[in-house]
């Protein structure tokens, strides 16, 4: 999946012009119940401010809380303004750069503002992958890194009528044996399908209900 299929669109984002007062900004942020607003000089991206950056930048300054707020503008404390997206990102990719930080903007290639992806879109999208919000069990297995192991999975998820929520594999350390985590829907026939995967290679290493 790539960023652009997960980014909130620009019709959808608050944002604020860059002459905007960090009052102004703050009182959106509050209004909104957001942690950054995507700063822009018109249509073309700017920066991003945050609460943060703006009680950082004050504390940094030697005026009154209310006349800084007042008096200072939102382009003058963004920052990111050279970190931000174009859309054919793998999303999985942004997963670090939102780790400490509420939003990404996506912009095209002439840093026309196009939406924003935020961190709890992302960790949404890692929760859909994994079926974490859908009941069912999850197997968690190995398997020799051959040609065509996967399609043998499937082969045996469809001879038991297995209804597949979701499938994750991770490389081991020698690369040579794959880790995969399946979630399926809930059925009698649990014992079965895993013996018959054993049989097959792969080695069970757990099996969990998920409510």
């Amino acid at each position: 999946m790539f960023v652009k299929n997960i980014m909130i669109p620009k019709h959808e984002c608050f944002t604020a012009q860059e002459n905007t007062t960090l009052k102004e900004a703050l009182e959106s942020l509050e209004k909104h119940q957001i942690d950054g607003l995507p700063v822009l000089n018109g249509d073309n991206y700017v920066g991003v401010a945050t609460r943060y950056c703006i009680f950082e930048s004050y504390f940094q300054s030697d005026k009154q809380k209310d006349e800084y707020l007042t008096s200072t503008f939102v382009k003058d404390i963004v920052t990111h303004q050279n970190k931000f997206l174009e859309g054919g990102e793998l999303f999985e990719k942004t997963l670090l750069d939102l780790k400490d930080f509420p939003l990404l903007a996506v912009v095209d290639s002439n840093k026309k503002f196009l939406g924003v992806v935020t961190r709890s879109d992302v960790i949404s999208s890692f929760e859909s992958a994994f079926g974490v919000n859908r009941p069912g069990v999850r197997i968690a297995f190995t398997s020799v890194e051959t040609e065509g192991r996967i399609a043998r999975l499937s082969e045996i998820a469809h001879q038991f009528h297995e209804h597949i929520i979701s499938l994750v594999t991770f490389d081991e350390t020698d690369k040579l044996v794959r880790r995969i985590v399946m979630k399926i829907e809930k059925k009698n026939n649990i014992e079965k399908f895993t013996k018959k995967l054993e049989e097959h290679g792969f080695r069970i290493l757990s099996i969990e209900e998920d409510q």
